[in-house]
């Protein structure tokens, strides 16, 4: 597995890399998601692209601001979502990205100025049987005090985000057949 990562030193938490074990962290409130995407290596290579270029999340409606043109470690980028004044910016880094030849994906972490605290890790794989499949594995908690107001609103925000992502990637991928 080409597997690269980057040991930040600006990140707003310091659990850095746990979305990627799998073993999320106490204190956090989890966030495990996982579509099938399509079928086959075509399917993957676009989806894989789609992903570690920024599209799947422009696609899905987030503004994109990053260092570079596809994630790497220690980019810095900033996603901004929702419209006009109530836009919120959200600084996150980089930490680690997987390219391939079965998996694509990479891992960010917040930094501080966030609204949030933690990180998700966005994947797509190719099964032994051909299946493409996306995940999400993240965990959060609120920082900013009207993010803790909202109590339960951002955890269905994220996991509709997630829900968001896997259609863009499953069109991507149709496009591809």
């Amino acid at each position: 597995m080409n597997d690269h990562s980057h040991p930040g030193n600006d990140y707003s938490y310091p659990e850095q890399g746990a979305s990627r074990t799998g073993d999320l962290p106490a204190g956090y409130r989890h966030l495990r998601h996982r579509a099938r995407i399509g079928h086959g290596r075509p399917a993957l290579d676009v989806a894989g692209g789609a992903l570690l270029g920024w599209r799947m999340h422009r696609l899905a409606g987030v503004r994109i601001d990053a260092e570079a043109e596809e994630a790497a470690p220690g980019v810095a980028v900033r996603c901004a979502i929702g419209l006009g004044p109530l836009r919120a910016g959200a600084p996150n880094r980089v930490l680690a990205t997987v390219n391939g030849p079965d998996r694509y994906g990479f891992t960010y972490g917040t930094r501080h100025g966030h609204l949030g605290r933690g990180e998700e890790t966005f994947l797509v794989e190719l099964a032994p049987d051909g299946a493409v499949w996306f995940s999400v594995t993240a965990f959060s908690r609120p920082v900013a005090w009207w993010a803790r107001l909202a109590g339960p609103l951002f955890p269905l925000l994220q996991h509709a985000f997630a829900r968001r992502c896997g259609r863009v990637l499953a069109a991507i991928a149709a496009d591809a057949a």
